[in-house]
Parts: C-alpha cells; sequence; structure tokens
C-alpha cells in the first residue's frame, strides 16, 4: 500500500501498487480488516476492476495478512454476510443480548408510521430533501435491505446525511448500521420502537443488479418491503422511478421496474408521491405508448395500476429544487455508484421528490 486517500465513516480509500497493474484504488472497511497504513501488504478482490462493474473503480482490500485486526468485542452472534470469508458477527436488535429485545419482541404494529420506499439508493438525498421541505422537524431512520452493497459504509450518501437522520438500521444480510436487525420487519420496528422516527426511508445500497428483464432487477424487492410496511401498520408510500432523459426505452416515463415493484409484487396498498408540474408524458402513463406495451405485458395489474392513476388529479404543489433544501444543512454528494447516469438528472430536476410527513401526503396515488 502506498498512500490514503480519503476516508469516511467505516472505510478507508488507498493507494495499492499491484505487479503488472500498476496503482490500483481500493477501499478497506476497517471493522472488519483493519486500518491499512502505507507500507502495509493487503490482499485485494479486484473483481469490481476487471469486470467494469457500475459500482467500479475500487479494488476492496480482504486482509492485511502482515496485521490482522483483533477479534470483535462485546456481545451479538448474529452473523451477517453468512458463510463467506467476509462474514461479520454483530449485535442485533432482535436477539435476546440486545438491550431492546423485549421491546421487539413486544412490539407488533409501527403504529402508522409512513415509510418511503425506493428502489434506487441515489433517491434518498432526494426523498429527504421532499420531508425536511414539509417537516424540517421529523425524526427520519434509514432503513437498507440487502439488494445491492451490504456494507452500509459503502454509501457516500449515507456518510453525508447522517446529520439529517435519527439514525440508520442495517437488515437481512446487509450491516454496518447503527443498529443491526435480522429481517426488513425487525428493522422497521426498530426505526419505530428504538430510533423513535417519525418516517423511514427503505431502499437497497448502492451497486444494484439488474438484466434488463422485467423480474431480474434487485430493486423489485421494494414491493416486498410495501407488504411489511402493511403487515406492521404502517403507510408504504412509493418513490417511482420517473425519466423523461434515460436512454434506454423500458425507463421512460414510468420505470418498468417501479411497475413490477408496485404493481405486481406489492400485494398491499401504497401511496405513489409524483410532483405536479411534469411533462404530459411522465405526469399520465396512460398516454405515453411506453405505457400501452407494458400494460398489454403485464395485463391487469397495469390496468388496475393506470385506472388508479387516471382517477386521480395531481395538485398544484411543487417540490422545492432538492439541492437547495439540503444546502441548508451543507454540501453533500449523491451516490450513484452501480445506477444510471439520469439519477442524477432525477434528484436535480426534483422528479424523485414526494413530500411525505406524519399526517396525509398532500399528493398522493392510491393503488
Amino acid at each position: 500500500m502506498l498512500d490514503v486517500r480519503r476516508e469516511w465513516p467505516g472505510v478507508r480509500e488507498v493507494g495499492v501498487d499491484v505487479p503488472a497493474e500498476g496503482l490500483v484504488p481500493a477501499l478497506a472497511y476497517v471493522a472488519l480488516v483493519g486500518v491499512p497504513e502505507p507500507g502495509d501488504r493487503v490482499v485485494l478482490n479486484t473483481t469490481a476492476l476487471a469486470m467494469g462493474l457500475g459500482t467500479g473503480g475500487h479494488a476492496l482490500v480482504v486482509a492485511l495478512p502482515d496485521r490482522l485486526p483483533p477479534d470483535a468485542p462485546g456481545p451479538g452472534h448474529i452473523v451477517k454476510a453468512r458463510y463467506t470469508p467476509a462474514q461479520a458477527t454483530v449485535l442485533g436488535v432482535d436477539e435476546p443480548a440486545s438491550p431492546h429485545h423485549a421491546a421487539i419482541t413486544a412490539a407488533t404494529s409501527i403504529d402508522g408510521m409512513p415509510v418511503v420506499v425506493a428502489d434506487l439508493h441515489s433517491a434518498l438525498g432526494a426523498i429527504l430533501a421532499g420531508i425536511r421541505a414539509d417537516a424540517p422537524d421529523a425524526r427520519v431512520a434509514y432503513v437498507l435491505t440487502d439488494g445491492g452493497a451490504l456494507p452500509l459504509w459503502y454509501s457516500h450518501s449515507v456518510a453525508a446525511l447522517r446529520p439529517l437522520l435519527c439514525g440508520t438500521v442495517t437488515t437481512g444480510q446487509s450491516f454496518g448500521g447503527d443498529l443491526e436487525a435480522v429481517t426488513v420487519h425487525t428493522g422497521l420496528l426498530a426505526a419505530r420502537h428504538v430510533l423513535r422516527a417519525d418516517i423511514a426511508v427503505v431502499t437497497q445500497g448502492p451497486g444494484n443488479l439488474g438484466t434488463g428483464t422485467p423480474w431480474g432487477f434487485s430493486g423489485v424487492a421494494a414491493g416486498e418491503v410495501v407488504n411489511a410496511v402493511a403487515v406492521l401498520g404502517g403507510r408504504p408510500v412509493g418513490a417511482l422511478r420517473l425519466s423523461d432523459a434515460d436512454p434506454r426505452e423500458r425507463h421512460r416515463g414510468v420505470s418498468h421496474h417501479a411497475l413490477t415493484a408496485f404493481g405486481r409484487v406489492a400485494m398491499a396498498p401504497a401511496d405513489l408521491v409524483v410532483p405536479a408540474g411534469l411533462e404530459p408524458a411522465l405526469a399520465s402513463p396512460s398516454r405515453s405508448t411506453g405505457w400501452t406495451r407494458r400494460c398489454a405485458a403485464c395485463q391487469s395489474p397495469c390496468r388496475r395500476w393506470a385506472a388508479a392513476w387516471t382517477r386521480t388529479t395531481p395538485t398544484s404543489w411543487r417540490p422545492p429544487p432538492p439541492a437547495a433544501t439540503l444546502r441548508r444543512s451543507g454540501r453533500f454528494e449523491v451516490d450513484v455508484r452501480g445506477e444510471p447516469p439520469v439519477a442524477e438528472l432525477l434528484v436535480e430536476r426534483g422528479h424523485a421528490v414526494g413530500a411525505v410527513q406524519p399526517g396525509e401526503p398532500r399528493l398522493a396515488h392510491r393503488i
């Protein structure tokens, strides 16, 4: 290892001299491998670089062979990233050794808490901007699912937006949050009853996986989150993925990923919050030829959604520019690694923002 480039919570970015390849940027999760210093020998995983993945650009430090980290101290027997060389033992909020075990055991509901669900990690900053515009004092918790990057530490967005959050919860195989939970269900209960959140935001991490097919996308699990919120007595709010700039036709207007997640996977109703004043092709998918083709392919779920859309009339509410809202709390970097470039456009133009607060949303479409 040659140098330290930058650091954020849980991560040290370093430069490593690799024989026959030269200088390679690498990320070290210090809780897993220790803190690398210049001169250390490191074992690297260079898969992301070799494959040119969307989240590529970095190798990952697997180990410091000459200076292994000490065993993790403290209680906890929940293992995340199970049966991989990087598996991590954490204290789950829902396990018996947790000081919150009794509260999670007794909890049966999240008490109508609004939960905003998005299929892309980069929506997090825009959603927080919308919330702060309407309810600046609301306590907002972030819940990470395990469809993208498993370590929460990987996210630049979460690192920069932490002052706006009352806490983070990592669920399933993901880890690194303020609280660890076994399932999305206990993660939501922890957000409400341990972090005392008024609102929760749920997304996967950076580095989503897609195949160009309706079902082969890791963000489809957003529909399952809607189901979990409904089962726990919460209020599911879907953050639609909208675009007038994505070069892929399947993502123009309402993305086919949103159609699948909220129109087919979700078995419970959800509010779909849409900014007013959008271009007609975005504001009314029933007038979009792309929507017509998808509706014919999906049959009843899309017809049901299109009918619900046309039964409602958007209000005149317009969200403030997300950048202006968040600048009041300082600059931040939107993490779009592994996501299409249009994600940056949606955040900039405000299309991904919905104003959600503990009361009624100002603009909602019920499906």
